[in-house]
């Protein structure tokens, strides 16, 4: 956080006091604290509100509907996606090897590092020294990684497959 003197200049304030008025009341509202050396720390429901979105309600994707907007909620997108933070990672996609499971080329996908995955779960991959994103397959004890596009062919190791990576979520921007 700021100092006292950096948010004067940050402010255009000419005194210190008029800083201290703007951080009493960001005090009272809960957005900064002090640590037990007196310095300003940002408080656990500023940290909080900066991952959080309105959750607003339900859009109908089907047939027409009137939906009135209410704010229901908010939604902490790391407390949704991110179990694990110091093992959590993006990737951009580049390919089109899994637009049947609506992962397009320049997407982002979130990651979390793993060696082992589930069948049917969409993975980051070492397969002999190479990597991908795939789905695992697994079958009594052979393993291969499958594609989400008909043009391609399942990939069966030749000598290695190590599992990086299991893809937690897609994001896509318009």
């Amino acid at each position: 956080m700021p100092t006292y003197s950096e948010m004067m200049k940050l402010f255009g304030f000419k005194s210190k006091n008029a800083v201290f008025k703007v951080v009493e009341k960001l005090m009272e509202a809960g957005l900064v604290a002090k640590d037990h050396l007196g310095r300003l720390i940002p408080s656990e429901s500023f940290a909080e509100n900066l991952n959080s979105i309105q959750m607003a309600g339900l859009v109908t994707a089907g047939l027409p509907a009137t939906v009135e907007e209410e704010q229901v909620d908010t939604v902490n997108l790391d407390d949704m996606l991110v179990k694990n933070k110091s093992l959590t990672y993006m990737l951009e996609v580049d390919g089109d090897s899994m637009i049947d499971a609506h992962i397009e080329k320049g997407d982002m996908v979130l990651v979390e590092r793993a060696n082992i995955a589930r069948d049917m779960q969409i993975v980051i991959a070492e397969v002999d020294g190479e990597f991908t994103m795939k789905y695992f397959r697994k079958s009594g004890n052979k393993v291969w990684l499958e594609p989400a596009n008909k043009k391609y062919k399942p990939i069966y190791p030749e000598h290695s497959l190590n599992i990086n990576a299991v893809v937690k979520a897609v994001i896509r921007k318009y």
